[in-house]
């Protein structure tokens, strides 16, 4: 089992003010984690800058645009309350969405198993026309939207555990019949989307909200109960994972109790299913996740994983 790391330096010139939890070190702490022995014969490159065309089967061009404009020449520059760009942010963001479009090179041509893209910032809050949540491009969409156009996948399935739901996946792909979307969160939370009822137009649309104080065994039935199920029904051709770690239970954001052990047993059943359905292709990208230990040593069982450990 070959595991692909997709990085670069440019993720640490995305620049937040001071004390706000969506900062450089989040890298710099999974990057030490997998200095260990056992993450020898990750496969390691760098994360490429994304073409505008892969970043637009997502965004419209006019967004897209209108992001590289907003970046300020020096300083920082508030989108909203919670969303910044620094002169590193375009570059940044754009790597993002790169290292998610070669992963899935890598990955639909067999070059590797899997791969797993950490980088900042994460993708999932950004809407097609809207940048929120620290995020600016959806970087698990323009996976699932490169997949399709490249390699002729017809359908692609997006998990996502981060513990805040993914409203711009959502909102993406809320009428496309050809991408599953699937997501456990904490419900009540930022950012006030995720509920069953929210289903899309062709029932592509899975939510599986869990409540503040959740710990494993309810994470762990929402997966073999509600997500595991649609995905193996629809039957993808590629699995994206938007790989957050901000519900693990030292995360000073939310309030689900999860631990390393829990996302290192999801990303195994995420591999089984696509062993099953899709050649064992997964490509996961990270989203949230800002206590520093918590972060790294999930990332570390995340990927530890994914390598067949």
């Amino acid at each position: 089992m070959t595991t692909l790391f997709l990085g670069h330096p440019a993720a640490l010139d995305h620049k937040t003010p001071l004390g706000h939890p969506e900062r450089p070190d989040r890298i710099r702490a999974i990057e030490r984690a997998l200095e260990q022995e056992r993450f020898a014969t990750l496969v390691r490159e760098q994360a490429p800058m994304a073409e505008i065309e892969a970043v637009a089967r997502a965004h419209p061009q006019v967004y897209i645009e209108s992001i590289r404009d907003m970046a300020p020449r020096e300083g920082l520059v508030r989108i909203d309350e919670d969303t910044v760009m620094s002169p590193g942010t375009y570059e940044a963001a754009l790597r993002g969405a790169g290292g998610a479009v070669q992963a899935v090179d890598e990955v639909m041509t067999g070059q590797v198993s899997n791969a797993f893209v950490a980088m900042r910032p994460p993708g999932h809050h950004a809407e097609r026309t809207r940048a929120m949540g620290f995020c600016f491009f959806n970087n698990a969409a323009i996976a699932a939207r490169h997949a399709q156009a490249r390699y002729g996948a017809e359908r692609v399935a997006i998990i996502d555990w981060d513990v805040h739901h993914g409203n711009g996946t959502q909102d993406i792909f809320w009428r496309d019949g050809t991408v599953l979307y699937c997501s456990t969160h904490e419900s009540p939370l930022y950012p006030g989307t995720g509920a069953l009822s929210e289903r899309g137009e062709l029932d592509t649309i899975v939510n599986a909200p869990l409540s503040s104080g959740d710990g494993s065994d309810a994470f762990r039935d929402a997966f073999l109960s509600v997500i595991l199920p649609r995905i193996e029904a629809f039957g993808p051709d590629l699995v994206v994972v938007s790989a957050g770690f901000d519900a693990h239970w030292r995360d000073p954001l939310a309030g689900l109790k999860l631990t390393e052990a829990d996302f290192s047993w999801a990303t195994k059943k995420v591999m089984d299913l696509a062993d099953r359905q899709c050649n064992g292709r997964v490509v996961s990208v990270l989203e949230g996740g800002y206590d520093l230990e918590g972060l790294a040593t999930s990332a570390a069982a995340h990927v530890d994983a994914l390598m067949g450990h």
